[in-house]
């Protein structure tokens, strides 16, 4: 009976990896009924989670996203938030922030992406957003980056009392689009314009011809470390809509 025990409460709180297809669920949303990630097939799509309606960091915190909606919509990137309250607790805490809530001079904000109700935790389940040690009750602040073909690419998770930085979280979307479209990877605290790094050759000898190289796009500092520049308007053509 315990080992039956052990396996359903690890069943109840795994949670989907890096790489993984993301999990499929349907959902009652403030804007209707949704298929995930079917509906979002072709696009990024950020997944969030917030502990509970009415409270005070969730609230900063759909306002700001609520705020930078179009810029991560002209990213191509859609949000998706949930929490395991209900619909109609969703509907009048959203109408609460617009008629009464003023932040960061942020007010009259109206939310317009998809609100999931999960009173029965099924999605938080799915999504590992439930962790006992912080809340039986509520989901964590987790924030799931998936790509247009619907495999998960980002997981960052935040404990109940810390807000997010909605300036990483674009960051790394666009981080994400950049790795992708020109085949490279960015380095710590990279930000358009800067410059990227250049995968590591698949061998040393490889490696060397490229260090020796006169391909001036190239600065090699040793055989596993080369960057190269990578114009900011161009990352930003091939990433968003500006």
């Amino acid at each position: 009976m315990e080992t039956q025990n052990t396996q359903s409460t690890e069943q109840m709180f795994t949670m989907p990896r890096i790489g993984e297809n993301a999990p499929a669920f349907t959902a009652v949303t403030t804007q209707g009924e949704i298929n995930f990630p079917k509906d979002y097939e072709g696009k990024w799509v950020i997944l969030f989670s917030h502990p509970a309606d009415f409270t005070p960091v969730c609230t900063s915190e759909f306002m700001t996203f609520a705020s930078m909606e179009k810029q991560f919509n002209d990213a191509g990137c859609d949000l998706v938030g949930l929490s395991v309250d209900g619909l109609y607790s969703h509907i009048a805490w959203l109408r609460t922030i617009k008629e009464k809530i003023e932040f960061k001079g942020m007010k009259n904000v109206e939310v317009n992406f998809p609100l999931i109700e999960d009173i029965t935790m099924d999605v938080a389940k799915k999504y590992g957003m439930m962790m006992p040690g912080e809340s039986n009750t509520k989901a964590v602040r987790a924030v799931f980056f998936i790509d247009p073909k619907g495999i998960i690419r980002t997981i960052i998770y935040y404990p109940l009392s810390l807000g997010r930085n909605f300036d990483e979280l674009y960051r790394v979307l666009i981080a994400l689009k950049t790795a992708d479209e020109f085949s490279v990877a960015t380095p710590a605290d990279w930000r358009p314009g800067d410059d990227v790094i250049v995968p590591t050759a698949g061998s040393c000898g490889v490696a060397k011809e490229r260090m020796d190289s006169e391909d001036e796009e190239l600065d090699c500092k040793d055989w596993f470390f080369c960057t190269k520049k990578l114009d900011k308007d161009l990352v930003l053509s091939k990433t968003t809509r500006i």
